[in-house]
Parts: C-alpha cells; structure tokens; sequence
C-alpha cells in the first residue's frame, strides 16, 4: 500500500521552529524515482527515517502549491514530468525537498510508467 509520511529531518525541523531554535526553510523542489519497489514487486513501506529517495531519477521546483482546507492545515505541492523527461522509466518514489535540500516528505507507490508523449502531473500534501 502506498503510504506518505513527514520524515524525521521534518519533523525535528519543525520541533526546533516551533521552540524558536531554528529556522523552517520552505519546500521548494519535488523528486521522482524508481526506487519504492522491493525486488519482490511490493511497494516499500516507508519509515520516515528516508534521508532520500532510494534511487533518485529527477528533482524539479515546485510550480504551485495550495491549501486544502479552510483550517490550512494541509498543502498540496504540484510538479510535472514533462513530455520528453523520464521516457521509459518506472516512477515509484517521490519526495518534497526544503530550500537547505533536506528530504521533508516521501511517498512510494506502485509503478507509473512514463510515456514520451504525455506529461505527468504530480500532487503531494503535506497534512499536520
């Protein structure tokens, strides 16, 4: 089952913000990968002590990013694979990246293939 978790990098950065010992940089950039299948053809379990993707294909600047709910307590993150990027590959993994370039969110998935001639959109939230 494809399951999405804050990693721990996350949430202690969020910890030390909270506590007015550090600084939340933003999330500015999402990840895809083929690294979310086990060599059984299972979708991996995610632990949220990922540093990374297991293997990473590509890494692109956020486009938009929007509240989904009145109380803003999630975001929903929007990238695309563009129509000639990736061509062939099996994604399986994604990630949300902050500006200091730390994995804050990962998700695994079963595997979406990527044909030449069609971009994929990409959402990911991030819900406290």
């Amino acid at each position: 089952m494809a399951k999405a978790v804050i990693t721990a990098t996350g949430r202690k950065k969020l910890c030390k913000a909270h506590a007015g010992d550090g600084e939340l940089p933003k999330i500015v950039q999402m990840s895809w990968g083929d690294g979310g299948i086990s060599e059984s053809g299972e979708v991996k379990e995610t632990t949220g002590n990922e540093i990374g993707l297991y293997n990473e294909l590509l890494r692109k600047d956020i486009e938009t990013h929007k509240y989904m709910d009145e109380a803003e307590t999630s975001c929903r993150y929007t990238a695309t694979v563009e129509k000639n990027e990736l061509t062939g590959k099996e994604l399986s993994e994604m990630g949300l990246f902050d500006e200091a370039g730390d994995l804050i969110a990962y998700k695994t998935f079963m595997k979406k293939g990527k044909d030449e001639d069609i971009p994929m959109v990409f959402d990911m939230d991030e819900i406290f």
